[in-house]
C-alpha cells in the first residue's frame, strides 16, 4: 500500500469529518433537525430528544473527498489496477446511494414529521434495486466470479444462487449497521474497528484501492466520534448508519471476501439477531428473552453504561477482526 496515499487518506477523512462538525452542528441546532426519540428504546433516551441529526452527512463528505483523493493520488503516483479502482468507486456509489435512502428516511422524520420515517417496504424495494445495480456493475467489470470463500472451510461455488444470496447479505448487512446506531458512539466505533480489520485485509490480499477505501471509512468514523461519543453532541440518523452499511459491504464483495462479515461483522449480527428472536419469541408467546432489543437496549436495562458497552462491543468486534484476519492467512 503507498503510503503517502494511506496517510493523505486518512488525514482528509479525519480532517474534514471532525472540522465539518464545528459548523454543521450548530446549523442543524438553528434549522431544528433534532433527532425526535422514537416510543423504542429507554425511557431516559427521551432526555437525548432534539439532539442534531443527520450528522452522518459529516463523515460521508470527510470520506468521499478521502476516498477521491486517495485514489487519484494511487493511480497517478504509483499507478494501480483499473479493474480494482472500478471496485473502488463502484463501491462508495452504493455506500452513497444508501445513504441517499437514509436521508430521505431521516427528512421525513423530520421535516414531515412522520416517526417512522420511510416506508419499510418503499426502503426496502430502493435498497434491493442498489444491491442489484451493485452487482450488475461489478458483473459488467468482468467480475463473475460466483465462488465463495468460506472461512476456514475452503469455498464454495454458488452458482445462479450467487446473486440471491449476495442481494441478501448486502441488504441484511446494511440494515444490520443500521439496526447498531442505538447508543452514543456505538456505530462509529464498532465500524472502525471494522475498517482498520478491512485494511489489514486488504494489506494481505495486496488490493491497496480496497485498502484505501477501508482507510478513509476508518478516518470518517474516527472523526465523527469526536462529537458523538457520549454525551452525544450529535447523532449520524439513517443518513450515516446506511452509507456506514454500504460501506462495510462494499469492501467485504470488492475484497470477495462477503463470508468475512460473519466474523467482522459479529456485533451487526448480533444486533439483528438479538432484534428477531426478541420478536419471534414474543408473537409466538408473549414473553421475551430480553430485557429490551436490540441488544445494546438489554444491557442497559442491566445497568449498563453506554462507554461500557461501547468498549464491550468493540472490543468483542476487534477479536472477530482477529478470527478473521486469521481465516484469510490461511487461505
Amino acid at each position: 500500500m503507498n503510503t503517502a496515499a494511506t496517510l493523505a487518506t486518512a488525514a482528509v477523512s479525519f480532517g474534514v469529518t471532525a472540522v465539518l462538525g464545528a459548523w454543521m452542528i450548530p446549523m442543524l441546532r438553528r434549522i431544528h433537525f433534532g433527532q425526535n426519540i422514537k416510543e423504542i428504546g429507554p425511557v431516559w433516551h427521551k432526555n437525548k430528544s432534539g439532539t442534531p441529526t443527520m450528522g452522518g452527512i459529516m463523515f460521508i463528505a470527510g470520506i468521499t473527498a478521502a476516498a477521491v483523493t486517495g485514489g487519484c493520488m494511487l493511480h497517478i503516483g504509483v499507478g494501480g489496477q483499473t479493474g480494482a479502482l472500478n471496485r473502488y468507486f463502484l463501491g462508495l456509489f452504493m455506500a452513497l446511494a444508501f445513504g441517499f435512502v437514509g436521508f430521505l428516511d431521516d427528512y421525513i422524520s423530520i421535516v414531515k414529521k412522520r416517526n417512522l420515517g420511510l416506508r419499510a417496504r418503499t426502503k426496502s424495494i430502493m435498497q434491493v434495486v442498489i444491491a442489484a445495480l451493485y452487482l450488475i456493475g461489478l458483473y459488467l467489470m468482468g467480475n463473475t466470479s460466483t465462488i465463495v470463500p468460506i472461512p476456514f472451510l475452503g469455498q464454495i461455488d454458488m452458482g445462479l444462487w450467487y446473486y440471491p444470496f449476495a442481494l441478501f447479505v448486502i441488504v441484511g448487512t446494511d440494515n444490520a449497521v443500521n439496526l447498531t446506531d442505538g447508543i452514543d458512539g456505538l456505530d462509529a466505533s464498532v465500524t472502525f474497528v471494522v475498517a482498520i480489520g478491512f485494511m489489514l485485509v486488504s494489506a494481505l490480499l495486496m488490493e491497496p484501492e480496497l485498502g484505501l477505501l477501508a482507510t478513509a471509512l476508518a478516518g470518517g468514523c474516527l472523526g465523527f466520534l469526536l462529537w458523538n461519543a457520549h454525551p452525544a453532541k450529535v447523532f449520524m440518523g439513517d443518513t450515516g448508519s446506511l452509507f456506514l452499511g454500504g460501506m462495510v459491504v462494499a469492501l467485504a464483495f470488492g475484497l470477495g471476501q462477503p463470508m468475512l462479515l460473519v466474523f467482522f461483522g459479529i456485533i451487526y449480527v448480533v444486533e439483528t439477531m438479538s432484534d428477531i428472536i426478541q420478536i419471534g419469541c414474543y408473537k409466538l408467546t408473549h414473553k421475551r428473552v430480553f430485557r429490551m432489543a436490540p441488544i445494546h437496549h438489554h444491557f442497559e436495562m442491566g445497568g449498563w453504561s453506554e462507554k461500557k458497552i461501547v468498549a464491550v462491543f468493540s472490543l468483542v468486534t476487534l477479536a472477530g477482526c482477529v478470527i478473521g484476519l486469521w481465516s484469510v492467512t490461511m487461505l
